[in-house]
């Protein structure tokens, strides 16, 4: 099981948009996916219709000990994809967890006690808050992996520091298997100077860590979640679906879900066909697939190296 949180403590740079659209493409391509709404407002459960009323079994009861993880977990309309949803109730749990002894293994434990009857997923997705809470140190505590989405913007590398710094210390301290496995950078517009700025920066100082894909302004991936859809159900040929698709396939070689042999000359021709595959959209929702630019990789800052 490949247990990755999907983290950054800046709101608003597609952390809930990754992790459904991934978990959708992963479970296409025949993998058991669970996906965590670790997020007190509840976005990712929105968007896939399955937030709970207040008071019935959610992640706040699961982290409570009042229900296992059997109990709250739900099927999506995908095949071999499964939320375990959240509501407000979650909202005070840091509070209330405060003073838990080993509460930050809560969900750990939660993990490796799932239940009868509880599916066995291949790979498992949190969506952590924006905040290095709580609720946050439980998702780095229960992973192995680490993926940061970030936006191409003049504040993607504030607070990038800290989040590597909490990493760093979680691993020496909590979590010894902890690696970061990737940057994913989303919301990309080529013709804008400063994203293309930004990219390059970002390029300085993460090199091969970046997913050589990046996700483009689209207004389909904005618009499914209000459907109760994923991007594959909504609009699977845009350029929104394409792009996750092409990050999904990179994902799962990190992960070594797929054989190395097809990472040769054939599977780079495709990955690079579904990053650069067009979509007749509304101006701006679709442009042409952008590369990661040619220059130097660079190396990680010192406080976390690439573990994967």
């Amino acid at each position: 099981m490949q247990v990755i949180a999907v983290i950054n403590q800046k709101g608003g740079v597609g952390k809930t948009t990754a992790c459904a659209n991934l978990g959708a493409a992963l479970a296409a391509a025949g993998h058991r996916v669970l996906l965590v709404d670790l997020d007190p407002q509840a976005h990712l459960s929105i968007s896939f219709d399955r937030v709970p009323a207040p008071g019935e079994p959610s992640v706040y009861t699961l982290l409570t000990g009042e229900h296992r993880l059997a109990e709250i977990l739900r099927p999506t309309e995908l095949e071999g994809l499964w939320i375990v949803p959240t509501n407000l109730d979650l909202t005070g749990a840091e509070t209330e967890l405060a003073n838990e002894i080993g509460r930050e293994t809560l969900l750990r434990d939660a993990l490796r006690a799932p239940g009868e009857g509880a599916p066995e997923p291949e790979v498992v997705l949190f969506d952590c808050p924006p905040s290095l809470g709580l609720l946050s140190l439980n998702a780095l505590v229960a992973s192995q992996h680490v993926l940061v989405p970030v936006q191409a913007e003049f504040f993607a590398l504030q607070g990038m520091a800290q989040l590597l710094d909490v990493v760093q210390r979680v691993r020496q301290r909590l979590n010894p298997r902890l690696d970061l496995l990737g940057i994913l950078v989303g919301m990309f517009t080529k013709q804008r100077n400063l994203s293309r700025e930004v990219l390059q920066e970002l390029h300085d100082h993460f090199g091969d860590l970046l997913f050589p894909t990046l996700v483009r302004v689209n207004v389909r991936l904005a618009e499914a979640p209000s459907h109760g859809q994923t991007i594959f159900q909504y609009a699977p040929e845009s350029g929104g679906a394409h792009d996750f698709r092409a990050v999904a396939e990179e994902l799962r070689r990190r992960l070594g879900l797929v054989e190395e042999a097809a990472g040769g000359e054939g599977g780079e021709e495709t990955r690079s066909e579904g990053a650069a595959a067009p979509a007749a959209e509304e101006a701006g929702a679709a442009e042409p697939a952008v590369e990661t630019p040619a220059a130097g990789p660079g190396e990680p800052p010192p406080a976390m190296e690439a573990g994967a």
